[in-house]
């Protein structure tokens, strides 16, 4: 079958059509035949973030940005960016920017949601976030860090102003001036410590003798301490205390006034009586031997018995009284 000129001429326009959009595709970074969904995501700033970066879900990627402008007079960015169809997630997943590598570049990585809200769909503009990255950190960590170094810089320098204002010359001559008094009184023990060591040295024999003398003293309190322990010491002890307890006991009864000497210790009247007998037979001895008639009259030759007179201020008579 014979074409036409005309036909080939069509056929070839066509193919040349798809051939300036195929291209004009790849140019764009996006396939022409792509069923991915597009979405945006809104950033004050983008760090970077260039076209064509990839837009990864859990680690794999899933898409690419397509593109970054301005959205209004506010200078907030606008990223579109297409994600595959294979895997669907809610409309309140967000859309996190985060650092791809330590030496920098931007990505852009879908944190999915399932919490049972309908499923993203082309044209959806997700929730952004911004994930600090590594040089964020450190300078969010070395700001406190660098305001207490130079807090303490400041204090430092203050503290060596005041120093240097302690330091006058007079206190510089006094500082010296001790310092060499301390230098002067370590020479000294050096000296005195040198003529101790001298001392030890000379009689180094004496000091042996002694501590020899010394060890023989406390072999011979360590044979004494044997031979009272051999002599019955503790046995005598012992019996010590029981003797001890045993008199306790019998004070303590004294004190109650059990038993005989314990009545003669607290009876009070039994004192008195005793007292006023002790009284009453000093003034009987007394009597009989001032006037020994009133109780013995001998009569050797059969003499009548004279009468006893009682004489004036006579003790008994005294006592009756």
């Amino acid at each position: 079958m014979k074409i036409s000129r005309e036909i080939k001429t069509g056929i070839i326009v066509v193919g040349g059509i798809l051939l300036f959009l195929m291209g004009f595709s790849y140019l764009k970074s996006s396939s022409l035949f792509d069923n991915s969904k597009t979405f945006y995501a809104v950033y004050n700033n983008v760090g970077g973030l260039q076209t064509g970066t990839p837009v990864s879900i859990n680690g794999y990627n899933v898409g690419k940005v397509n593109g970054i402008k301005f959205k209004d007079d506010s200078g907030k960015l606008l990223v579109t960016f297409s994600v595959s169809n294979e895997f669907d997630f809610s409309n309140n997943s967000k859309a996190e920017l985060y650092d791809t590598g330590i030496i920098g570049g931007k990505g852009i990585q879908i944190i999915p949601m399932f919490d049972g809200s309908p499923s993203a769909k082309s044209g959806d503009t997700l929730i952004s976030s911004i994930k600090p990255g590594l040089t964020d950190l450190v300078q969010k960590n070395l700001a406190p860090l660098q305001s207490k170094i130079e807090g303490a810089v400041t204090n430092a320098d203050s503290l060596l102003i005041n120093f240097n204002q302690v330091l006058d010359t007079k206190t510089k001559k006094d500082l010296r001036e001790s310092i060499s008094g301390l230098n002067s009184l370590v020479k000294s023990f050096q000296g005195s410590a040198n003529a101790l060591n001298g001392l030890l040295a000379d009689n180094k024999g004496n000091l042996d003798t002694s501590i020899k003398n010394m060890a023989a003293m406390t072999d011979n309190f360590k044979n004494l301490s044997d031979s009272i322990s051999k002599a019955g010491l503790v046995e005598t002890m012992k019996s010590l205390e029981s003797t001890v307890a045993s008199l306790d006991v019998m004070l303590a009864k004294m004190e109650n006034g059990d038993g005989t000497i314990g009545k003669l210790m607290t009876d009070e009247e039994l004192y008195t009586n005793l007292a006023n007998s002790s009284k009453e037979l000093d003034l009987l001895l007394q009597d009989f031997r001032l006037n020994p008639k009133r109780y013995v009259n001998v009569s050797v030759f059969g003499k009548k018995q004279i009468d006893y007179e009682v004489p004036e201020n006579d003790p008994a008579q005294t006592i009756q009284d």
